[in-house]
């Protein structure tokens, strides 16, 4: 058995890894970057005019034969996704159609709710559903789910086996969200003695290693909402479910009304039959109101899907409803959702709760969103903690797995790991082949 590292040596984002016997390929992820070789932002919009050929050139899709194109290469066996954060799974409308892709299933309805709320369109031709901790085959390679705690719904790491060889992709993951106790599980039942663990390292590097956790963000955000009689609006990811979680939950404790647009309700309906997770129902989440968003609205009308608007007209909440109860509201935001507060009164001087990565306030439309609550006398607030495991938790990952070899994946900050693990530590460039002898 072989892998090669086509992208994350040398940084976070863009995973992909592949694997291959004599007789199978498979892909581990395949995501897009997440900055530029310059380590600005990466901005895909600068390429879209490029057809396969030139975007290998230029390095935005690895040159993985037989993954675009069915002419005279092999295909590739398959593609296999961690999970639903775009630097993962964020290059697969490249794929050929032949060419299957394994997921979970609440992983490919996430991307398919990203079609219909973003301008993302990527249409999965052959998917096939796998279900943690079930092994199953590809040619001559098994592969092994393990559930993950991360930011991420129902991520996953994978052990991969061949010919009494094995290698363990870490994907993403942490052990201080709201589902540590599946990083408590994997310390007790991890494959040991792997030959290769490809180990994410996002945090390494990173002078602050204690991390919150998710009820630590829930009883922060609690004070915050008792602290004051103003609006509190949140900027926050609508995918990160265990954030939305925090944030409903602090709502209870503080009496207020969580207010989501009809995107992140869809969400949060779409995923209540895989996790006790808040969505839109009078009986079991009476606190759970939508608002009817300019944004949204446009873009589901222009594309003909009225319908999801009317799955929630008997939760909506009106803009002069919560203009005359702003004290009781906590209202999830985006800048894109600017001309909706243009046009609610008297929410000013209240507070802004910033609840995304750090390196997101670097983009302009956040920059001018901010700049927009604040001239209107709004306090902002940073409560967030990763998505990603510190050092303590990555070690103990390893002394669960008791790998010969770890190879940095996922980090900018590779150079790093020899200080850390006691392992034997190889260090790759993108592109390099490994045999596993």
């Amino acid at each position: 058995m072989h892998f090669k590292i086509h992208r994350g040596t040398q940084e976070i984002g863009g995973s992909c890894v592949e694997v291959w016997t004599d007789s199978t390929r498979i892909l581990l992820d395949f995501g897009m970057p997440l900055v530029e070789k310059d380590g600005k932002e990466f901005d895909f919009n600068k390429y879209k005019q490029l057809n396969t050929e030139e975007l290998i050139k230029e390095g935005v899709l690895p040159d993985v034969k037989g993954l675009y194109t069915n002419n005279s290469d092999k295909l590739i066996d398959a593609v296999i996704i961690s999970h639903a954060h775009q630097d993962h799974y964020g290059l697969l409308s490249f794929i050929h159609n032949d060419v299957r892709c394994f997921l979970s299933k609440p992983t490919h309805q996430i991307i398919e709710l990203s079609n219909i709320f973003t301008p993302q369109s990527l249409q999965i031709a052959t998917p096939a559903y796998f279900e943690k901790n079930m092994t199953f085959t590809v040619g001559d390679i098994k592969i092994t789910p393990f559930w993950t705690d991360h930011s991420a719904f129902d991520a996953h790491s994978f052990l991969v086996e061949s010919g009494g060889k094995s290698l363990f992709y870490s994907g993403d993951f942490r052990s201080h969200g709201r589902k540590a106790n599946a990083f408590r599980w994997f310390l007790h039942n991890a494959p040991k003695h792997v030959d290769y663990l490809l180990l994410e390292g996002t945090t390494v590097g990173r002078s602050e290693q204690t991390q919150k956790s998710e009820k630590d963000i829930e009883y922060e955000l609690t004070d915050i909402f008792n602290s004051t009689d103003k609006i509190n609006l949140i900027y926050t990811s609508g995918q990160n479910i265990d954030r939305l979680v925090s944030i409903y939950r602090a709502c209870i404790r503080s009496n207020k009304t969580f207010v989501a647009d009809v995107y992140i309700a869809k969400v949060l309906k779409t995923l209540s039959v895989y996790a006790s997770i808040p969505f839109p129902s009078l009986k079991k989440f009476p606190l759970f109101k939508v608002i009817f968003s300019y944004h949204t609205c446009n873009q589901l009308s222009n594309k003909g899907l009225e319908n999801v608007l009317y799955e929630f007209k008997d939760f909506k909440i009106t803009k002069e409803e919560i203009s005359s109860n702003a004290r009781d509201i906590v209202m999830l935001v985006r800048p894109s959702m600017q001309k909706d507060l243009e046009h609610i009164s008297g929410i000013e001087d209240g507070n802004f709760i910033y609840s995304l990565w750090q390196r997101y306030l670097n983009n302009a439309k956040t920059q001018k969103f901010i700049l927009y609550l604040k001239s209107r006398g709004f306090v902002m607030h940073n409560i967030h903690t990763s998505g990603h495991a510190n050092i303590k938790t990555i070690l103990r990952a390893v002394e669960a797995l008791k790998p010969k070899n770890i190879v940095p994946i996922h980090t900018f900050e590779g150079n790093e790991y020899k200080n850390i693990f006691k392992e034997n530590v190889v260090q790759l460039k993108d592109g390099v082949a490994v045999r596993i002898i």
